[in-house]
């Protein structure tokens, strides 16, 4: 068996594919799914693992029987360049990742750690100790959390914010979360949002981006959610409305952020602003590059399912995680 992996973020674990793969398995390691040499090592290639299969490629990859991600995303998979027999398969492994972050920049955000930094570099102590009329910031304990989407990632979130004393609402598209089960003070549907924020002092983002998700933070929600509010996106950037977003933080009608997915990206060399507008001018806000999941543990994880789904297939069994197929393939095992 030939593996072609063209994903930089699995190479740290690359001494765990090479021992947990069946003996004769020959991986091909490339930096980049762009990489020139990696259209030939396709064309006798078994498995894939990598974030994209053009049209180019998969011209090569005639061979190839399982395409799997090392992440929960697939759009870069070109459905029509998947030939019949193939199939694509996912993994996530990070929520326990991204709730971590998301604690961790509410805390900042809420002690005004951030300010407080910057200001100490320049020799001004930015508490309310030298700073007589500045208040004194609040902790977690007694906030209210509304998050949007409530998967694994908000649960993971939810699980840590309870624990450091905070208060709950789940706001998802079916409306199905069980509040009580949770600890939750409720659930409700996406049209519950403006109520749900009213009750709130901080809104974390998780929902998956669909037309229906896209743009469905505005003006109205950011108001919703006060000049003491905070905001939390992990999940995509497209789901706040970008200009609403920058005038609110900069016109301090919403107290910070904390932005983790953009409106553009770089290309492979890491370079380039992650929006059109100068979020970075402004001290209330923490950037950070798509980079919340991005751990040791997260794609430890990722590489021990991965390995498992190419074991499977090496042995005949079903492939885990399918999230595409290509024509008349039969079903597969379920996730655990």
């Amino acid at each position: 068996m030939k593996i072609v992996i063209t994903d930089p973020s699995l190479i740290a674990h690359r001494s765990a594919f090479e021992m947990g793969v069946g003996p004769g398995t020959v991986i091909s390691w490339h930096k980049s799914w762009n990489d020139p040499g990696v259209v030939p090592a396709l064309r006798d290639a078994d498995v894939l693992v990598g974030p994209r299969l053009t049209k180019e490629m998969a011209a090569a990859a005639t061979s190839v029987r399982l395409i799997h991600t090392a992440g929960a995303g697939f759009d870069g998979i070109d459905p029509d360049a998947l030939s019949v027999g193939a199939v694509c398969a996912n993994t996530f492994h990070h929520e326990g990742s991204v709730a971590e972050y998301v604690a961790s920049v509410l805390v900042m955000l809420r002690r005004n750690l951030t300010v407080q930094d910057a200001a100490l570099r320049e020799g001004k102590w930015y508490s309310s100790v030298y700073c007589p009329g500045l208040p004194q910031p609040r902790t977690l304990r007694g906030a209210v959390v509304t998050f949007l989407g409530f998967g694994h990632i908000g649960v993971a979130s939810w699980k840590l914010l309870d624990a450091f004393g905070a208060k709950g609402i789940a706001v998802t598209r079916t409306g199905s979360v069980d509040a009580k089960a949770h600890g939750l003070r409720w659930a409700g549907r996406n049209q519950d949002l403006s109520r749900a924020l009213e009750e709130s002092d901080v809104l974390v983002i998780s929902t998956p981006l669909t037309p229906a998700t896209t743009g469905i933070i505005g003006k109205r929600e950011l108001e919703a959610l006060g000049p003491q509010g905070l905001l939390v996106n992990v999940a995509r950037g497209p789901v706040v409305q970008e200009e609403e977003l920058y005038s609110a933080l900069k016109h301090r009608s919403l107290a910070g952020a904390a932005i983790d997915v953009w409106y553009q990206y770089p290309a492979a060399d890491g370079l380039g602003k992650p929006s059109t507008l100068p979020f970075e001018s402004l001290d209330n806000v923490i950037l950070t590059p798509h980079s919340s999941a991005v751990t040791e543990e997260t794609f430890r994880g990722r590489s021990q399912e991965i390995i498992e789904n190419i074991n499977r297939l090496a042995t005949g069994r079903p492939v885990r995680n399918v999230v595409m197929a290509g024509q008349a393939h039969s079903v597969t095992e379920p996730a655990l």
